[in-house]
This record gives structure tokens, sequence and C-alpha cells, in this order.
């Protein structure tokens, strides 16, 4: 099958928590899209219930969480754990962006996260990254 033939690389970016800062998330999705990815964009104050069900529904290749207000490892956690409830979190590429400072990197790995992106991550270094872990 030729690359032609596949349809587009599905992500949905979420906004967990109560974080109202969503600009970057908005931004991220745009720059996807312009990539050549089809985008749902979860909107604001998602729980991780309402998250992967979304992930789940959209059939999304890619869950991105956008997370500026510091609560990201016990949102993370919720959202590993939804994850495997649902049974997509060996089947989903999961990254996380925002506001998450370097030390916390490795226990999101740790996660499940595949990707960290800090604050400035160039935008195609994001799409690159799921394109190269989401095509064969």
């Amino acid at each position: 099958m030729t690359t032609e033939n596949l349809r587009p690389i599905r992500v949905l970016i979420a906004k967990p928590g109560l974080d109202g800062h969503d600009v970057g998330a908005k931004l991220v999705c745009r720059a996807l899209v312009d990539a050549g990815m089809e985008v749902v964009y979860s909107g604001l104050r998602q729980s991780p219930v309402e998250i992967v069900a979304a992930a789940v529904r959209e059939h999304v290749d890619v869950v991105g969480l956008s997370i500026m207000a510091g609560a990201h490892l016990p949102l993370c956690r919720k959202v590993a754990s939804e994850l495997a409830a649902a049974g997509i979190d060996e089947e989903v590429l999961w990254i996380v962006g925002g506001n998450i400072p370097q030390p916390d990197h490795e226990a999101l790995r740790e996660l499940g996260v595949a990707e960290v992106f800090a604050l400035g991550s160039p935008f195609d270094a994001i799409a690159d990254f799921i394109r190269e872990r989401t095509r064969p």
C-alpha cells in the first residue's frame, strides 16, 4: 500500500484538569492540521475519563495533552489508568506538552508518555515525532 492510500493521522489534543490556558494547544492543533493530520480538540477542563472516551470514540492514533497548570503528574497517572482500562494504552501514541519541568519528564515516560514537548518546542518537531511513531 502506498502512502497515498493511508488515512491521515488522527490526533486528539486535550486540556485536562482546571487549566484554562489553551492558546498553545490551539496553535499545536493548527500546526498539526497544516502538517496534514486530522485533529480533534477536546476543549478546556476535560477529565481523564472524558479524554480517553474521546480517544476511543474518535479512533485516534495520538493523544496529546496540553498541561500548563503544574498538575501534570497526577493528571497523567489518571490518564494512564484510563488508557489501560480502555485497552488502548498500547495502541495510541501518547504525548504531553506545556509547562513541564525537565525533572518530571522521566516520571511521565514511566507512565507511558512517549515524549514530552516543553514550552517552546518547534511545531515541526512535534509533527515529525508523531509521523515517525505512527507510520511504518
